[in-house]
């Protein structure tokens, strides 16, 4: 189905670095009007200083999601062309030491701010017949990882309610995308190691070792740009298509491990992925036991 082409206005959320941030100034360079979020003073300042239209908003919060979208709509005089959900987080970690809490904050920032953002702007795509939504989620929407439990079930509601919206907009003019990067290089996974020490108490938890080693590891990690891991333009281009194509598909993998993963949940049994889901734990806590060399 070909769509409208759109005002070359974008909101972009989550530009304090990474994909968000790579987006905005790929869309910039082609010449669209880019409104980019922050939650931090000091992130809005680079961006402002940057030349974007630097827009305060915190997901987890009601009123800073409002406030954004009137200031964008206010500055474009309700059209605006595009919206690019980024903004995300994740909370690691065994179900068993998740509380109600550390669920309630996962969800609010991926699912629920989202979709009050989309519905915020979607009356203004509605009356000019034209819209994009790009909604970014994970190959960790399609399969699920353990100690990744929550993160998942935010992006499996994410691919849930975008494949509704598509079908519910068909004949409006406004498409929507989903794009399911794999492993991309990222503060995703230092900011994650922070949520995971704020929500668990490792010395609590049985798998609080397992945790402990895994974080560390996280956090002194460098990963460079090869054939598994992408540098985040490489997810910016794809929803360069999204935002641009008169035909935007309606899933965008990005790397190799995105497209594995699809394919996997797609055609291997539950009994099969658990079976080489659970090896991979055991032999992380067969390392973790083992004695360190002399």
């Amino acid at each position: 189905m070909s769509f409208p082409s759109v005002n070359r206005s974008v909101l972009v959320t989550g530009c304090s670095s990474g994909i968000g941030l790579a987006t905005a100034a790929l869309m910039k360079a082609r010449g669209w009007q880019v409104f980019a979020t922050a939650r931090q003073a000091a992130d809005l300042d680079t961006l402002r200083a940057a030349g974007f239209t630097a827009i305060e908003l915190d997901l987890a919060h009601s009123d800073s999601v409002q406030q954004a979208a009137r200031l964008v709509l206010d500055a474009t005089g309700g059209t605006l062309g595009a919206l690019v959900n980024n903004a995300g987080m994740g909370v690691p970690g065994a179900m068993e030491d998740l509380d109600r809490n550390a669920l309630r904050h996962q969800f609010e920032v991926n699912v629920f701010g989202l979709h009050e953002l989309t519905r915020a702007v979607l009356p203004g795509f509605r009356r000019q017949g034209a819209g994009r939504i790009v909604n970014v989620s994970s190959v960790l929407g399609r399969m699920t990882l353990p100690f990744m439990g929550a993160y998942c079930a935010s992006k499996h509601a994410v691919e849930s309610l975008s494949d509704a919206l598509r079908v519910e907009l068909i004949e409006t003019g406004i498409a929507v995308s989903l794009v399911e990067p794999g492993p991309i290089i990222t503060a995703f996974r230092l900011n994650a190691i922070q949520n995971a020490e704020h929500h668990i108490d490792m010395e609590v938890s049985r798998f609080g070792p397992l945790f402990v080693r895994e974080l560390e590891r996280r956090r002194h990690a460098v990963k460079q740009p090869g054939l598994i891991n992408k540098p985040p333009e490489a997810v910016a281009a794809r929803i360069r298509h999204a935002l641009e194509s008169p035909r935007p598909r309606r899933r965008y993998c990005v790397t190799i491990p995105a497209h594995a993963g699809a394919w996997m949940r797609r055609l291997m049994p539950d009994a099969c992925m658990d079976a080489l889901l659970t090896r991979r734990v055991r032999r992380q806590r067969a390392a973790l036991q083992a004695p360190s060399p002399p």
